[in-house]
């Protein structure tokens, strides 16, 4: 079903606006012409409390609310904190849903995670699987309160009529990611990793797991350019998967990584250390049928990361953070 599309002066508010995704969708929005785009940050008003929340939302009143506020991080992040994965994802879904519907949102979009799949799904994974199988051990906390998100959505359409969406993006990279070896996603971690062993001539890098799982990466300005485009175009209960239908084993990402940055050093796989899923890759035929296709390749979008990275590595290194590019 389609909706209409949001009126350009329409106030949209996007929650985690410091964050990877949150700060390219407040971009994208900007670029095609929105003109009260409301980015919250952390600072802003805290979503883990349910009175700040709601008196925040019915401050600013938006008409159309986009969630990217969460808690993220990798494998080793999620198996070391699985408590703070489960619970300040939830609080956070639960107050921020329950502030928009107390201040008449009638449009939002839910972004959740393509985790919310079993780990053995069938491949290409399509949304039909959600609920099918168990989940993956390492971020299942994680990935329970993403779906908690989802069904949260259905449940306000199907109890209050809202227009609300989730969609599922698949593993997001960019410029503004956070870059830690242990504490992000695999994909900035290698390229923190080889840029560190390149300027310090390091003979081996280590890298976690067999290399054979496979991934699937959406550069961050095609997902805020998807997510605009579902908001005009999108309007059903299941969430709708977002990724570029494609994907790459973690042994070749890292030889990519590698050449990308300018490391000719070697490749060692500590096998001891978990894989996570074996292979995630989305069906992305219902986000195609309403139009959208990715416009940014695996190496453009690795090379635009990587020299990001490169111009901010002084002021990022052993902190586990990132200026958002403007």
């Amino acid at each position: 079903m389609r909706p209409p599309a949001p009126d350009l002066s329409a106030t949209v508010l996007v929650a985690g606006a410091s964050g990877l995704v949150g700060s390219a969708v407040v971009r994208r929005l900007r670029a095609e012409g929105f003109t009260s785009v409301v980015g919250i940050r952390s600072t802003d008003v805290d979503l883990a409390d349910p009175g700040a929340t709601l008196a925040y939302l019915a401050s600013v009143r938006p008409d159309v609310v986009v969630d990217a506020a969460a808690r993220v991080g990798g494998i080793a992040a999620n198996a070391a904190r699985p408590v703070e994965f489960l619970d300040d994802n939830l609080r956070i879904q639960t107050n921020l849903f329950a502030a928009a519907h107390a201040a008449g949102v009638d449009r939002l979009l839910f972004l959740g995670s393509s985790c919310i799949y079993p780990k053995h799904a069938p491949q290409p994974i399509p949304e039909s699987a959600l609920l099918t199988g168990p989940l993956e051990e390492t971020n299942n906390a994680y990935a329970i309160a993403k779906i908690a998100g989802v069904i949260a959505v259905q449940s306000y359409r199907r109890q209050y009529g809202r227009r609300w969406i989730c969609a599922m993006p698949t593993n997001v990279y960019g410029p503004g990611d956070t870059f830690h070896p242990t504490r992000s996603h695999v994909l900035p971690a290698l390229i923190q990793r080889f840029h560190e062993a390149r300027r310090t001539g390091a003979e081996e890098v280590v890298v976690w797991g067999t290399g054979t799982p496979r991934r699937e990466f959406i550069h961050v300005d095609d997902l805020a350019a998807a997510c605009v485009h579902l908001l005009a175009h999108y309007d059903d209960p299941s969430p709708v998967n977002v990724g570029v239908g494609e994907d790459i084993t973690i042994a070749d990402l890292a030889r990519l990584v590698a050449d990308t940055v300018g490391y000719t050093g070697r490749i060692v796989w500590d096998t001891s250390r978990p894989d996570g899923t074996p292979r995630k890759l989305l069906d992305v035929s219902r986000l195609r049928a309403t139009g959208w296709r990715p416009e940014i390749t695996l190496a453009q979008g690795l090379r635009s990361t990587v020299r990001w990275y490169m111009e901010h590595a002084a002021s990022l290194t052993g902190q586990g953070r990132r200026p958002v590019p403007g």
